[in-house]
């Protein structure tokens, strides 16, 4: 089992030490979380918390995905980092490209590119990209990500995307994992077919086991074999490491832990001592029990 240790709206300066915490403690992979604006007024409704509330944002501090990538790892030197997960369909897919390829050379292929289709319809306006057929596009973004990052030339006549034979150096010298977020059977199905393995926003264990079921229903359909297909979970059982044990039947791979609930009004008052304290007493308890 693989450990991706998660916090988000935090302070901003605390996401270095934190990284070279977890790093040292002996977690695989950091999350990075993804917002890109705030609207003063909308109606729309979160879908990973029950009462779909979005306030719990403002003002947060969001250092932009990639941005804030490239400077944790500049500070860590094993630490994966996981983009959990980059609004890609809003984002033009030859720069995402440009910058995955650049961040997967200079960290020695540790990232794992997290990608999703943002739940805010203020994204795609205010970034001039139509809602509509979001899927579709989302589809596209991710097959110019797949071609452009292997370093060879590739070209794209899509519905949305056209671009000419072209490549784009340095390559990574290992495939970029293209990890896709979202419950609905869509984002399951997109994962088997265009993506290297599956991240999931949390819930319920009954509906976590609902989705792990589906996705192995998904991938039996799809003739998908692979060993390295990647199925990153939030669980109240990797808490234990009975509980590792449990999820590792299901076939996670991944699990995602973090010590506080990020949901919050206002800004987070929780000390960097206690959050690095929280972690290491985490890979004490679990993680080097069950990796020993």
């Amino acid at each position: 089992m693989r450990f991706s240790y998660a916090e988000a709206m935090t302070q901003a300066k605390y996401y270095a030490p934190l990284a070279q915490a977890a790093e040292a403690a002996g977690y695989t992979s950091m999350t990075v979380a993804d917002s890109l604006i705030y609207p003063k007024e909308s109606d729309s409704k979160y879908p990973y918390t029950d009462t779909g509330d979005r306030e719990f944002l403002d003002g947060k501090e969001f250092i932009e995905t990639m941005v804030l990538c490239a400077h944790l790892f500049a500070v860590t030197t094993t630490l994966r980092l996981t983009p959990f997960v980059l609004k890609l369909p809003v984002r033009p897919p030859v720069l995402v490209a440009k910058q995955a390829s650049s961040l997967a050379f200079l960290s020695d292929n540790r990232l794992g590119l997290g990608v999703g289709i943002s739940p805010w319809p203020e994204d795609f306006a205010n970034l001039q990209v139509d809602w509509a057929k979001r899927g579709k596009r989302m589809d596209e973004c991710m097959d110019i990500l797949k071609g452009l990052t292997t370093g060879e030339f590739f070209g794209y006549d899509g519905e949305f995307y056209q671009i000419d034979e072209l490549k784009q150096c340095p390559a990574p010298t290992e495939p970029i994992p293209l990890l896709v977020g979202g419950h609905v059977d869509n984002a399951l199905r997109r994962a088997v077919r265009k993506g290297d393995g599956w991240m999931h926003a949390g819930g319920d264990g009954e509906e976590l086991d609902r989705l792990l079921k589906r996705l192995a229903e998904i991938r039996e359909e799809e003739g998908d074999t692979r060993d390295n297909f990647e199925v990153h979970v939030i669980s109240y059982d990797a808490y234990t490491v009975d509980g590792i044990k449990r999820l590792e039947d299901k076939g996670v791979t991944d699990c995602i832990v973090g010590f506080r609930v990020p949901y919050i009004k206002g800004p987070d008052t929780e000390p960097l001592s206690t959050k690095i304290a929280n972690l290491e007493r985490y890979a004490e308890d679990v993680i080097a029990k069950v990796n020993p």
